[in-house]
């Protein structure tokens, strides 16, 4: 907490970082059906008024994030970091393709990576080994393959990811303290990123299903995202 009172202390100096799902918004069966409570957005809001910058880094594409947190007036850096980088836009092209020949019932094209879904699935452990022969598939093609929480994701081979966009985004400001929350294995390049800051606040909202990387790199933990709105309402 006493890296949060020091974020406090020169807003103007800092930026906020926000993953979406799991961390603003709880994790709900249905992907579409994520949504940021009211009570969340008002504090989203009075930060964004504080702060040099508020931005939210997510897996989904950025305007589907910017709908689903429903405070428009922040940043919103969508695909994982992939949306700031012009070398993606052929790889969308190609992902495409692939979809065609894919037959998943939950799948979620993002235009520039796709998500697989197997949460709710009668069987989630044999969802996820007739997931495996996706990851084969899709390697062979070209991209990346990688489980996350419930979820199998398709990128392409570039080497951008949630820690490159952080790091764009506070070089373009010339900002040196940050705070990012996350709750997934890929919020651990934006841990990352962070290192070297003049202060920095690695905020890790837990569950059963997360990394146990994530916890160890944190500085700080809780274990809902109703816990990480008590710490917003400190900065």
């Amino acid at each position: 907490m006493d890296l949060v009172a020091r974020l406090a202390a020169d807003p103007t100096r800092a930026a906020l970082f926000f993953d979406v799902d799991g961390v603003l918004a709880p994790i709900v069966a249905r992907p579409e059906d994520a949504r940021v409570p009211e009570e969340t957005r008002a504090e989203l809001r009075r930060l964004d008024d504080r702060y040099a910058l508020v931005a939210c880094i997510s897996g989904r594409g950025g305007d589907e994030a910017r709908r689903i947190v429903g405070v428009p007036e922040l940043i919103y850096v969508g695909n994982h970091g992939l949306e700031l980088d012009a070398r993606a836009v052929g790889w969308g092209r190609r992902l495409q393709d692939f979809l065609d020949d894919v037959d998943w019932p939950a799948t979620e094209n993002k235009g520039l990576t796709a998500s697989l879904h197997y949460r709710g699935s009668e069987d989630e452990d044999a969802a996820r080994a007739a997931l495996r022969e996706v990851t084969v598939r899709a390697e062979r093609a070209g991209f990346v393959a990688r489980f996350g929480r419930k979820v199998l994701e398709v990128l392409p081979p570039l080497d951008v990811h949630k820690g490159t966009a952080v790091r764009q985004l506070l070089a373009e400001r010339d900002l040196s303290r940050a705070l990012y929350a996350g709750d997934d294995t890929t919020d651990l390049d934006a841990f990352r990123a962070l290192d070297g800051l003049d202060v920095s606040l690695r905020v890790a909202v837990t569950s059963e299903e997360g990394p146990a990387k994530l916890r160890e790199a944190a500085d700080l933990t809780v274990e809902r995202p109703e816990e990480l709105l008590a710490i917003l309402r400190r900065l």
